[in-house]
């Protein structure tokens, strides 16, 4: 998309998707709930509903009052920026998009009816423009996911929760649902870093972003490789006891870890999905209502099932070992009562193939 008089317009050509689905750059945990929600009948009805009792329109009053509006005249390169998004990923309307004085560096999208995008101008000050339209494209991507419906509920159960936190048991239910969003929100993160990725097509740009986000403006002292190093380390490293604290840390986050967000972001971009996708082989919204629950739930056990095989983490690495050995021990019961086993010791060809299978079985 061409900007004139912008003295920050676009500085290069990038790749467009024309009807790219979101479920092509969503986390697979992420796409298995939304496309059953996205499944349940009056599900529009019902959260168009729930709006009324949400702050929604306070929250626009409250931007529009006490924030400034990006547009042709007000913060202009973020407007190229917001609507050259908008453009890639194929978004008909353009959002609204405020930005707003705050000292911490952050970036939302909210709203049931409508997404408003929110940056704070600390985010702004600090990131560049490639670093900047990443975010600008993690925010569209939350937007075309329709995560911002989500976002909103959760902001609004945990008011509530806070509220009724003096009534005995009052917040228990509520703090369980919003645990669970937090869980979900959490790699609609990680389906965000893609999106923005998708908009920037610029990985470094995308690293840099996130390495400022975890140390400052201080880029001349801090080294890509090295804030992945963390990360590697951050899950292998100590022992059951650290892998406890991870998951109290994590639990009150809806956010990832940085450098988390990092690799994973990073791992993705070496992916074939991630080639497909920017070779113009992606999912399209209009096949979006013939998509499976079922298939999508089965990618997401498969996706969970490969994390805890792969993953580096003690108390992962416990729970992989257990399962390999209940299979082990399921496999030798049902061989002992199927007879399976039975001339083993014999030195077939047929049987030392067998016992060669599950041994590649267990690993």
């Amino acid at each position: 998309m061409t900007e004139t008089g912008f003295e920050k317009a676009p500085a290069r050509d990038r790749r467009r998707f024309p009807g790219i689905s979101s479920r092509a750059y969503e986390h697979p945990a992420d796409r298995s709930a939304l496309v059953a929600l996205r499944k349940l009948t009056g599900f529009d009805t019902v959260f168009k509903a729930l709006s009324g009792l949400l702050p929604e329109r306070s929250l626009r009053l409250l931007f529009l009052s006490d924030s400034v509006r990006v547009g042709e005249t007000q913060f202009p390169h973020l407007y190229a920026m917001l609507r050259d998004a908008c453009y890639i990923l194929d978004l008909d309307k353009v959002p609204q998009m405020y930005v707003q004085q705050d000292p911490r560096p952050n970036a939302m999208c909210i709203g049931l009816d409508e997404p408003i995008i929110v940056v704070t101008t600390s985010l702004v000050e600090l990131l560049d423009e490639e670093e900047m339209r990443a975010v600008v494209g993690h925010e569209v991507g939350h937007a075309l996911s329709g995560h911002s419906v989500y976002r909103t509920i959760l902001l609004f159960l945990t008011n509530l929760a806070m509220k009724v936190a003096w009534i005995p048991l009052g917040n228990v239910a509520i703090m369980t649902i919003v645990t669970a969003l937090r869980e979900w929100f959490r790699k609609s993160e990680l389906s965000a870093d893609r999106a923005g990725l998708l908009v920037g097509q610029d990985v470094t740009a995308s690293m840099r972003g996130l390495m400022k986000l975890a140390g400052g403006n201080h880029l001349h002292e801090m080294n890509v490789d090295a804030f992945l190093e963390q990360a590697d380390e951050y899950e292998k490293g100590g022992d059951l006891r650290d892998s406890v604290l991870k998951i109290l840390n994590m639990l009150p986050r809806t956010h990832p870890f940085t450098t988390v967000r990092a690799a994973e972001l990073k791992k993705w971009s070496e992916s074939r999905d991630y080639q497909r996708i920017m070779d113009g082989h992606y999912p399209r919204r209009e096949e979006d209502k013939d998509t499976s629950v079922t298939d999508s739930f089965r990618e997401s056990a498969a996706h969970y099932a490969d994390s805890v095989r792969t993953s580096k983490d003690p108390l992962f690495k416990l729970v992989g070992d257990i399962a390999g050995g209940a299979a082990d021990m399921g496999g030798r019961l049902r061989d002992k009562f199927t007879g399976a086993g039975a001339g083993a010791g014999g030195g077939s060809g047929t049987d030392t193939g067998s016992a060669g299978k599950g041994a590649t079985g267990q690993g």
